[in-house]
């Protein structure tokens, strides 16, 4: 399946933006798996892919499995548009929906901020895959909230040490000036506190750049970037604000090989329609999400060799944001079927079962293989303690026409990212009156 999509084949997959296989009866043998998307809005590019990659994978796990252990999933599509409010109004609507949702991708890190206060009161989990809260790693304060695979930190990190890789190590930060290009909203603000750390112990000039949403309007950012020259910018935005921002640095002179996008910034979405204009331009993976796996083969032969698929053609599938959202479902998936272990298999799993199975979540390198992600993802495994597992990432890199995987595994440094969770943990802690969890006590 080709990793390039045709996003104009994507597009007539907005008019979807309420699509699912749920009904308003309850049956035991069921599960219910909510779907909150953004298909319209100013970020429809990267959230089409997205939504079809959640969707694809539910599908293919109702089919060439039969759902978990003979339980199907359903599932229903709620459009948020990115919207805060919006997104609210589909968690409320949802969250007891045929016998509770088994949790939910937010999809946006403002709506993972109005629900995770929430989800605690309703004792949902909210799985945020690459984004949200960074700070909700740590399992003893946040019992409901799940940053797998990476977050906002460990991402900034690796771009750190890509960087320093290139400059000779470490050492060679000293003096350099690396700029943080950010969309000006809490996500973009996310990587500031882990840059400013790394910035402190590396001896390194960090100059942050606040885009207004949507960024449409970036000139006089990088004309001060033209003046200031930073040795590298770091790219924190998403929809119309990328290709905005590749175009303006082009038109200053910035070389885009010197620039590192995050996962939400680098996706072919971003850069096809600039071509050779963004080329050089990096990004880096949640794993190794743009790479393809036997999954992609299952999902051929399972679902879109029958007519079943979700994205019009298969426009969207082999994306890295198609990937990305099969990714999510997996997990989902994985954590419902963990909850079965313990608590009966074949059984319908309640919101707070769920839970549990998100918090002892354990693949190896044996059930990824099983799974046909052995090549996208490295094993992970969550705890009490541990709600972000193992976070791996990789480097890729525009060539003009396809994104190239250009660097080994990395994984941050925790001597930098655990500080902080630790730090803004208890912050939350002590704001919202939470006493946390003693782990040795939990079963």
């Amino acid at each position: 399946m080709k990793n390039t999509i045709k996003f104009a084949a994507a597009m007539a997959a907005v008019t979807a933006a309420m699509v699912g296989t749920a009904g308003p009866a309850f049956a035991a043998e069921e599960q219910f798996v909510p779907l909150l998307t953004y298909r319209t809005g100013s970020f429809a590019p990267l959230g089409i892919p997205w939504a079809d990659g959640k969707q694809d994978y539910l599908k293919l796990v109702n089919e060439r499995d039969g759902g978990v252990n003979g339980v199907k999933i359903v599932y229903e599509e709620c459009e948020t548009a990115y919207a805060t409010d919006r997104g609210v109004e589909c968690y409320e609507r949802m969250k007891a929906t045929r016998g509770g949702a088994s949790g939910f991708d937010t999809q946006s890190t403002g709506i993972t901020f109005a629900l995770s206060d929430r989800a605690i009161v309703d004792g949902i989990p909210i799985e945020t895959v690459g984004y949200g809260l960074s700070q909700s790693a740590d399992g003893t304060v946040f019992k409901w909230n799940f940053p797998l695979l990476g977050n906002y930190w460990t991402a900034a990190d690796v771009m750190i040490q890509d960087i320093a890789k290139k400059e000779g190590g470490e050492d060679k930060l000293k003096g350099k000036k690396i700029a943080l290009v950010y969309h000006d909203s809490p996500y973009g603000k996310e990587p500031i506190p882990l840059l400013e750390a790394r910035a402190k112990a590396n001896g390194f000039d960090l100059q942050l750049y606040p885009v207004t949403a949507p960024g449409v309007e970036q000139k006089s950012t990088w004309l001060q970037i033209r003046q200031r020259r930073p040795d590298y910018v770091l790219l924190w935005s998403a929809g119309i604000m990328t290709p905005t921002a590749i175009r303006e640095a082009q038109a200053v002179g910035y070389p885009r090989e010197k620039m590192y996008a995050i996962w939400w910034a680098a996706s072919e979405t971003d850069v096809q329609d600039l071509g050779a204009i963004a080329k050089g331009y990096n990004g880096i993976t949640i794993h190794n999400s743009a790479d393809e796996g036997r999954v992609h083969e299952d999902l051929k032969k399972y679902v879109y060799d029958k007519g079943q698929g979700t994205s019009p053609g298969a426009a969207t599938v082999g994306s890295i944001a198609h990937t990305r959202g099969m990714i999510i479902s997996m997990l989902q998936v994985e954590a419902i079927r963990a909850a079965q272990e313990k608590f009966g298999k074949g059984k319908h799993m309640t919101p707070e079962q769920v839970r549990w199975g998100f918090e002892n979540l354990n693949l190896t390198a044996e059930r990824l293989e099983e799974l046909g992600f052995s090549n996208i993802l490295r094993p992970v495994r969550t705890s009490c303690e541990d709600h972000m597992g193992d976070d791996w990432a990789r480097i890729i890199q525009w060539d003009g026409s396809k994104f190239e995987i250009v660097s080994d595994w990395y994984q941050s440094n925790r001597d930098f990212v655990d500080p902080l969770v630790k730090e803004y943990g208890a912050r939350h802690a002590a704001e919202k009156k939470i006493e946390p969890r003693d782990c040795s006590k939990e079963s």
